[in-house]
C-alpha cells in the first residue's frame, strides 16, 4: 500500500521549511528569510513512533511546498541578472496544488507571532473550498478539479517559542480547522506533542507488518545550470515533478524523486545547477551548493550532465571533480544530443558520437575510465539504457575480491615493477586486502609507505582495472605501514627469550637487560641476591640460593672440581672428613672472595652443589655484560658475516587483459582498450630481485668463551 503523505502549505516566511527540517530530523529544505527560496516539492520519509511505544513505527512522507503568492513582495521579483521571477508563480502554485491533491493530510502553517493575516485568510478559504492553486499551468487561477477528493486540514501555529505565545496560537481556531497544533522549530518547544498528534491524525493506509520503503539505488544528477537536469527527472518520473523553466537557477533544493523501473525502486536526486563561486548572488546559492555536495555523498551513482549545445566549461570540470573526490561511480551523460548531432564541427565535418567522445576524453581527463552516454532528456532517447548502465555500475562497485587473489596479483606486480627507491630502501609488501565496497577499497600494508608515490599508485590502479572487475568504477587505494601493535609483536618475537636467574628454572637465561652472570674467578657483588640458606634436604631442582662460595656456580666444565666430591653435611666436621679422604689435600683457595665472613660469625652452611647445565648451541645472544669490579680475560666477539642479497633479472611486464565490456547501446561509449597498449609501467627496464636487509638492522653479539679460573688449586701432597 502507498505511504501516507502530509503536505505543508502556507504563505511565505511562516516557517514551513523549518518545520520540515524538524520533522525530518535533517537539513532537507533550505531555510532563509528571503521569500521564494522553496519552489519545488521537497519530500522526506519520516518514521513516527507510537506515543506509548505500544504500536508499530509508521513511515510517513512529508512534503514541503513553496509559499503561496510569494512574488507579491517588493524587491524580490527580479533576480541578479534581471529575469522576472513572476513567471514562476504559476509553476509554483501548480506544485502546491499537486501536493494538496496527493496528500492524506494538509498542515496549514501560520505564524503565531505575526497573527492571522489577510493572506492567511485567503489560503484558508481556498483550502476549505479545495481550490488552492491551479491544477495545471494553463488553467485559470482558482479553478476546481472535479475529481479531486476532500483532504483534511489542520492548522499548525509555528514560532510558539514559549508559554506566553500559546494564547496567540489559540486565536488560529477562528480559521475553522479545529484547535491548532503548536510547535517551535527553533527551540523544539512542544515538539513531542506534535509528533504524538500526527501519529493519530494521519490515516492508517498501510499495513502494520509492511516494512519501511527502501531504495535499490540512488543516483544524483549534477551539472551546471540549464543542463536539463529537471527535464530528465520529469521524464523518469512520468509527470511534471520538477519546475522546468528557461530561467537559470530555478532549482535550489536537492529533491528526491522516487519511481519504479523493472520492479526496482529507484530514487533520482535532482540538484541545483552550479556556476562559478564568484558569481554567487547570495547565501541561498551557497546553501544550494552545500546540498549538492551532500547529494553526491549519499548517492550510489552520479550522472554528470553535459550540455551538448555548449562547450565544456570550467564549471563542468569542477562538478566532475566533486564526483571524483567522493569516489562515486560516474556516468558522463551528454544531454540534448538531438540538437547537437549532425552539426558541422570546427574541422568542417559533421559531429558524431566518436568525435564527441574524443573531445570529452581530452576535457575530462580525471574521468577517463567513466562511460559516456548520449541522451535526450526531453524526448526520452536512450534514457532507459542509461539507467540500466547506472544499475550495472552500482553492482560492479559492490563486488568483492578474495584476499588470496589480491595478494598474488599485487605481489607479482611489485616483484616485477616495484616502486623506485630514492632513499636507499626497497619496498616490501606484507599484506593486501579489500576492506570495503562502494567504493571498492583496497588496503596495502608495506614497510615504507613513502616509496609508493602518487605516480606509482596510478600505475597500480591501472593494473587493478585490468585484472579486477572494477573497470569503470573508482578504486580507493590505501597504503600504510605496520601499526604499532603489529610492530611491537614483531619485535617481541625477534627478541631474545630470557628468564630471571633469581627465580626461574633455568639460571642461564636472563630476562632483565643489563644483568649478566659473572665469569668464573671474578668477584661481582650481587646486592639483590637472597641470603637465605638452603636446608640439607632441599632438591637441586628448586630455585638456587646464592651461598658464600662463588665457585659453586661457575665450575669448569672440562676439569672436575674438588667441590663435587664434597658432601652436604653441616658445620666444620664435614670439612675435616673431606680433608682426611683426600689424603690431607689442601682445599681450594679463592682470592678476593666478595662473600667475606665478618669476625665472630660462624661459617654458613654450603648449599648442595650441582653441575650447571651446558649452554645450548642455539641459545639466543645474551644481553651486553655489565663491567665487573675486577678485570678478567674476555673472549673477543666474532664479526658476523654480511648477508648478501641474491640478484635476479627483472622480467618485463606483460600486457594486461582487455576487460572492457561492450557498450549497452550505440549511444553509450565506454573506455576503449582494443589496439591500444597499456600504460607504460613505471620502473620498466630496471632490475628487481629479492629484497635485501636494510643497513640499519641490529647485529647479533657473538658468544664469548668463558675464561679459565684465575687461580689454580695448590699441589697435592
Amino acid at each position: 500500500m502507498p505511504i501516507p503523505r502530509v503536505a505543508i502549505v502556507g504563505r511565505p516566511n511562516v516557517g514551513k521549511s523549518s518545520l520540515m527540517n524538524m520533522l525530518a530530523r535533517a537539513k532537507v529544505s533550505i531555510v532563509d528569510p528571503t521569500p521564494g527560496v522553496t519552489r519545488d516539492r521537497v519530500s522526506a520519509i519520516v518514521l513516527l513512533e507510537h506515543p506509548d511505544a505500544r504500536g508499530p513505527v509508521r513511515p510517513i512522507e512529508f512534503v514541503d511546498t513553496g509559499g503561496f503568492g510569494v512574488y507579491t513582495a517588493e524587491g524580490e521579483r527580479y533576480d541578479d541578472v534581471g529575469e522576472d521571477l513572476a513567471q514562476l508563480t504559476g509553476s509554483i502554485e501548480s506544485q502546491i496544488a499537486a501536493a494538496v491533491r496527493d496528500a492524506d493530510l494538509v498542515l496549514f502553517a501560520v505564524d503565531a507571532q505575526a497573527g492571522v493575516t489577510p493572506q492567511d485568510e485567503e489560503i484558508a478559504r481556498l483550502l476549505r473550498e479545495q481550490r488552492l492553486g491551479r491544477p495545471t499551468a494553463n488553467a485559470p487561477r482558482g479553478a476546481r478539479d472535479a475529481n479531486a477528493r476532500r483532504v483534511p486540514v489542520r492548522v499548525v501555529a509555528t514560532k510558539v517559542d514559549g508559554p506566553r505565545w500559546e494564547t496567540h496560537a489559540l486565536e488560529m481556531s477562528a480559521l475553522g480547522f479545529d484547535e491548532p497544533l503548536m510547535v517551535s522549530a527553533k527551540n523544539n518547544y512542544m515538539r513531542r506533542d506534535l509528533f504524538d498528534a500526527l501519529y493519530f491524525l494521519v490515516p492508517h493506509t498501510q499495513d502494520e507488518n509492511t516494512p519501511a520503503p527502501h531504495a535499490d539505488m540512488k543516483f544524483a544528477i549534477i551539472g551546471k545550470r540549464n543542463a536539463g537536469k529537471s527535464t530528465l527527472v520529469n521524464t523518469l518520473a512520468g509527470e511534471p515533478r520538477m519546475i522546468v523553466s528557461e530561467i537559470a537557477g530555478t532549482t535550489r533544493d536537492a529533491v528526491d524523486v522516487r519511481f519504479e523501473m523493472d520492479g526496482k525502486v529507484l530514487v533520482a536526486i535532482d540538484t541545483a545547477g552550479l556556476r562559478k563561486k564568484k558569481s554567487f548572488a547570495g547565501p541561498v546559492e551557497w546553501y544550494a551548493f552545500d546540498r549538492l555536495k551532500l547529494s553526491v555523498d549519499r548517492a550510489d551513482v552520479v550522472l554528470l550532465l553535459i550540455d551538448a549545445t555548449t562547450p565544456v566549461s570550467q564549471v563542468d570540470q569542477q562538478v566532475a571533480m566533486l564526483a571524483q573526490k567522493a569516489f562515486k561511480p560516474t556516468i558522463i551523460v551528454v544531454n540534448k544530443w538531438d540538437l547537437a548531432e549532425g552539426k558541422v564541427g570546427p574541422k568542417g565535418k559533421k559531429i558524431g558520437v566518436d568525435d564527441y567522445e574524443q573531445y570529452l576524453r581530452r576535457e575530462m581527463k580525471g574521468l577517463w575510465y567513466a562511460p559516456i552516454s548520449f541522451i535526450s532528456g526531453e524526448t526520452g532517447r536512450n534514457v532507459r539504457e542509461t539507467i540500466d548502465l547506472a544499475i550495472e555500475m552500482h553492482q560492479q562497485a559492490s563486488l568483492r575480491v578474495t584476499t588470496g587473489k589480491l595478494n598474488r596479483m599485487v605481489g607479482a606486480i611489485v616483484e616485477r615493477n616495484g616502486p623506485p627507491s630514492k632513499i636507499g630502501a626497497h619496498a616490501k609488501l606484507y599484506y593486501v586486502a579489500q576492506t570495503g565496497v562502494n567504493p571498492p577499497t583496497i588496503v596495502m600494508v608495506v614497510n615504507k609507505p613513502e616509496l609508493f608515490t602518487a605516480n606509482y599508485q596510478r600505475f597500480l590502479l591501472n593494473r587493478f582495472r585490468e585484472e579486477l572487475p572494477f573497470t569503470e568504477v573508482p578504486i580507493r587505494l590505501v597504503i600504510r605501514g605496520k601499526r604499532r601493535e603489529e610492530a611491537e609483536a614483531d619485535r617481541a618475537q625477534k627478541a631474545t627469550p630470557v628468564v630471571d636467574p633469581f627465580g626461574s628454572e633455568d639460571p642461564f637465561e636472563i630476562s632483565e637487560p643489563g644483568i649478566e652472570l659473572p665469569v668464573e674467578g671474578e668477584g661481582v657483588e650481587l646486592s639483590h641476591a637472597p641470603a637465605a640458606s638452603v636446608e640439607e634436604n632441599d632438591s637441586p631442582a628448586e630455585p638456587m640460593d646464592l651461598g658464600d662460595d662463588a665457585d659453586a656456580y661457575f665450575d669448569d666444565q672440562d676439569e672436575p672440581n674438588d667441590s663435587e666430591v664434597e658432601d652436604s653435611s653441616e658445620g666444620g666436621d664435614a670439612a675435616d672428613d673431606a680433608s682426611k679422604d683426600s689424603s690431607d689435600a689442601a682445599p681450594d683457595e679463592i682470592e678476593d672472595d666478595p662473600f667475606v665472613i665478618e669476625p665472630g660469625q660462624g661459617p654458613a652452611a654450603h648449599p648442595p652443589r650441582s653441575r650447571p647445565a651446558p649452554r645450548r648451541p642455539d641459545q639466543s645472544t645474551p644481553t651486553p655484560r655489565r663491567e665487573s669490579t675486577q678485570t678478567g680475560t674476555r673472549g673477543k666477539p666474532a664479526r658476523p658475516a654480511r648477508p648478501s642479497a641474491p640478484k635476479s633479472a627483472a622480467s618485463k611486464p606483460g600486457a594486461g587483459r582487455d576487460n572492457a565490456k561492450p557498450a549497452a547501446s550505440k549511444s553509450i561509449a565506454r573506455p576503449k582498450r582494443d589496439g591500444k597498449s597499456p600504460p607504460k609501467p613505471m620502473n620498466s627496464g630496471k632490475k628487481s630481485g629479492k629484497l635485501s636487509e636494510s643497513k640499519g638492522g641490529s647485529k647479533r653479539a657473538s658468544k664469548s668463551p668463558r675464561s679459565a679460573s684465575k687461580n689454580k688449586s695448590k699441589s697435592r701432597r
